[in-house]
């Protein structure tokens, strides 16, 4: 089946001799010629306007930065440090590390439980995590020139809802 796309008054004379896809305006008026025009100008702007859309795009691109694998692995996993206790420079025990807290400015704090029982009783306070230092293995952790005393009179942290 052939597909015609003749318009003009000698359409059946032209279909025999042109090609299929010939668009004959020769014998079309002025004016529905530039209608047609018009018309075709439109949909290429329009199309146009879909592929090369005007709004502001939104990347969803996430910048990856390549990292050594082998230094963080020699890191402290913050689920094997939560509950660990925590020691100043005499040995004696001061606290447990109850969870860690990064604030909105990407600063890491550690909260320490003072006193109490397996949770219970116990006073929180919120340290600076670079003030903490802990041992290769990570099993030992110190607050240098902290006691139990000390850190009790400190304001109490509160989780957030």
């Amino acid at each position: 089946m052939r597909s015609h796309l003749h318009i003009g008054r000698n359409c059946a004379a032209a279909a025999g001799s042109a090609p299929a896809t010939t668009l004959r305006l020769g014998g079309v008026p002025p004016r529905i010629r530039a209608l047609l025009t018009v018309i075709a100008a439109a949909t290429l702007s329009g199309l146009l306007l879909i592929v090369t859309d005007a709004r502001p795009a939104i990347s969803q691109a996430v910048r990856l930065v390549t990292v050594d694998v082998n230094t963080v692995a020699q890191g402290y996993r913050v689920s094997k440090l939560t509950g660990s206790g925590v020691t100043n420079e005499k040995n004696e025990k001061i606290g447990t590390i109850d969870d860690f807290v990064i604030a909105r400015n990407r600063s890491l704090f550690a909260v320490l439980q003072v006193g109490g029982f397996l949770g219970i009783g116990g006073h929180l306070v919120a340290v600076p995590y670079d003030s903490l230092v802990i041992d290769d293995e990570g099993s030992k952790i110190q607050l240098p020139g902290a006691s139990k005393d000390e850190l009790k009179k400190l304001t109490e942290f509160k989780y957030r809802g």
